[in-house]
């Protein structure tokens, strides 16, 4: 999978733009400078740069280092400062309550390793953040706009609640959308959408979740 994905993004041009993704530019009150967030299979990094245009201290991570060495040539365009980390999300070893907020833009994984990893997101926010992702939805077989063609990899809305039982869904939606993020992702597509936060410990409680 790995030589996949660095073979994906070693081609000439950027796989899925370098804009940032709909879902994510349409929060973009949520994010404000000095906020630490954490960007989940990054990619080549157009959503870990436009949030470090923004002001905020940016972690992409992703298994490609070809992925990577994009990321970090568009930060470095653009002017502003990306840390990158090159590592397999299933076997990092996670941050815990470090970020203000976790980004996961079409991360797809095996349902033994996906589960894993939306806990270790959960888990790397400090109380209070807020974890955004989008994902295609097992609907989304159906189309040809992008995302894997194995359907144990899509994923709904029961299966996110029953992967993060202690979150906050302030948002949740399984929807239709038009696609248009570089030659990776075109056209319509299904994908599941969520706004969550981990809550803050009540008054008085002590120890951590």
């Amino acid at each position: 999978m790995k030589e996949f994905w660095d073979n994906r993004f070693a081609a000439g041009g950027y796989v899925y733009g370098t804009a940032p993704n709909a879902y994510l530019l349409a929060h973009h009150a949520l994010y404000r400078p000095g906020q630490r967030v954490l960007c989940v299979g990054d990619g080549e990094g157009r959503n870990g740069v436009w949030l470090a245009g923004r002001g905020l201290e940016v972690t992409s991570v992703d298994f490609s280092r070809q992925a990577l060495d994009k990321a970090e040539a568009l930060a470095q365009h653009r002017g502003v400062v990306l840390h990158t980390v090159c590592a397999d999300v299933a076997g990092w070893d996670w941050p815990r309550e470090r970020f203000d907020h976790v980004v996961s833009i079409f991360l797809h994984l095996p349902p033994e390793q996906r589960r894993r990893v939306h806990e270790a997101m959960f888990r790397a926010l400090k109380p209070g953040g807020w974890l955004l992702l989008e994902a295609f939805h097992p609907e989304q077989i159906h189309y040809h706009s992008g995302g894997p063609r194995d359907v144990a990899m899509l994923y709904g809305s029961v299966t996110l609640r029953e992967d993060l039982v202690d979150a906050e869904f302030r948002e949740l939606a399984e929807v239709a959308v038009h696609l248009d993020e570089g030659p990776g992702h075109q056209g319509r597509a299904a994908v599941t959408r969520a706004l969550i936060r981990r809550p803050e410990p009540a008054p008085g409680a002590s120890g951590k979740p």
